[in-house]
């Protein structure tokens, strides 16, 4: 049987690696939103690899992806691979109002407020949850009312695009609560929490692990997928070339297999967010702080996140930066509705303005690189009570395409498991089978 994979990213590749069936990808380089990307000061051309001179920021497509979790046979596979670092998360909220860095997550670090705030915060904490629906629902009845209208509502207001006040509540494991370790926080320190309280990066970059699985594939680039047909079984491509199959591995968005295979069913799909990554390159302003990624609820600009690569691992700088320590590498993220994607000009006006919040707060002097990616399924959701997720995966696998990683399977997962979920499918259809 002639089996196919859609779709070069991590998923994709580690699907190829373990089966040599032949990969088919839209973009000319290998990876999808996690792989490194390097720009020049001053330029704004993109290159696929470093430089040899080393004289170039580097970012990633999607912002900043760190290697989490995983099971330690998955996180052998990628150091053989690449050498990787490991590295211990520093992360905070920041309140504009108050210029006051309270550490993530806020409700294990209560102490940072006023006796008064902290004391209201867990009495609500420690109450009876009621009825949960919505995610609002589920932050006010987590939470209590201090904490969410404080930070909760209007970060996850810009985090989902609006859409917390609709779909259900999910992920629940990234801001976990106990009422004990908030007590505990109340008064001193507590423990780290979380799924990502340590994580692994390449030395070299996430590039650097894409070309190595690349190379181990059988991988066409520039075959961007616009039809599915699943009766004569034939997969278009952009370009005008079409690929036979009996079987198909996709590792595009859910949504997006259904559409390209005609497959219609009788409820709503569920949402999905987009993100506008802003990558900067900049001389380090004054008041830069040294977390890797710091958590928003309040911006003129409208973004909910700011990650600083550089404060990961100086090799995200120009070479001539890395002991001077005199320039920043950073990764700024806003949400959009379901692929709303803004202009080319409504997109530098954003960049403009971010420019000029970061230089305001003292984060950034003069940028030398501004670059904004388009992730277009970033963050998938569910409606309350949906069974569209289950639903969609069962018509396209009576089919036969079977939706494997991350976004095929519209759940949130890191790169450790997304190369598992892929390393799986390349063994359950080997060439030929």
């Amino acid at each position: 049987m002639k089996t196919l994979i859609l779709g070069g990213g991590m998923t994709g590749l580690a699907a190829g690696a373990a089966s040599g069936l032949p990969v088919f990808e839209a973009a000319p380089d290998p990876g999808g939103i996690c792989s490194s990307y390097y720009v020049r000061p001053g330029s704004t051309e993109r290159h696929a690899a470093a430089p040899a001179d080393g004289e170039a920021y580097r970012f990633e497509i999607g912002g900043g992806h760190w290697i989490f979790g995983g099971d330690p046979t998955i996180l052998q596979f990628v150091r053989r691979l690449s050498p990787m670092r490991r590295y211990e998360r520093r992360s905070a909220i920041y309140f504009p109002d108050t210029g006051k860095y309270v550490p993530y997550p806020l409700q294990y670090h209560l102490r940072y407020f006023e006796e008064q705030v902290a004391t209201r915060a867990l009495d609500e904490m420690g109450r009876e949850r009621g009825e949960v629906v919505t995610m609002a629902d589920w932050l006010r009845e987590s939470f209590g009312e201090t904490l969410s209208e404080l930070f909760f509502e209007p970060f996850h207001k810009l985090y989902t695009a609006g859409l917390y006040t609709d779909i259900a509540p999910q992920d629940a494991y990234k801001s976990p609560v106990n009422l004990e370790t908030a007590r505990q926080g109340a008064t001193g320190n507590a423990p780290s929490v979380g799924y990502n309280i340590s994580y692994l990066y390449p030395e070299r970059g996430l590039d650097h692990v894409s070309r190595q699985l690349a190379d181990r594939c059988d991988i066409r680039f520039g075959k961007k997928v616009v039809s599915i047909d699943p009766d004569v079984k034939l997969v278009g491509f952009e370009d005008g070339s079409s690929a036979e199959y009996d079987t198909l591995v996709s590792t595009l968005p859910l949504n997006v297999t259904q559409q390209l295979a005609g497959v219609t069913l009788d409820q709503r799909t569920d949402p999905h967010t987009s993100v506008l990554v802003l990558n900067v390159g900049a001389v380090k302003g004054p008041e830069c702080p040294e977390d890797h990624w710091l958590y928003h609820h309040e911006t003129s600009s409208g973004f909910h996140r700011v990650g600083f690569y550089s404060n990961v691992d100086s090799s995200f700088l120009p070479a001539s930066a890395r002991e001077r320590e005199d320039r920043v590498s950073i990764y700024v993220e806003k949400a959009f509705q379901g692929g709303d994607r803004p202009s080319a000009e409504e997109s530098r006006a954003y960049g403009d303005q971010v420019v000029a919040e970061l230089q305001d707060w003292g984060y950034i002097g003069d940028a030398e690189v501004v670059d904004p990616t388009w992730i277009d399924v970033a963050y998938t959701w569910a409606w309350p009570g949906s069974t569209w997720r289950r639903e969609a995966m069962k018509a396209l696998e009576q089919r036969d395409i079977y939706p494997v990683g991350r976004y095929a399977r519209w759940s949130f997962q890191g790169i450790a498991d997304s190369i598992r979920d892929g390393l799986m499918a390349g063994g359950a259809f080997p060439p030929d089978s």
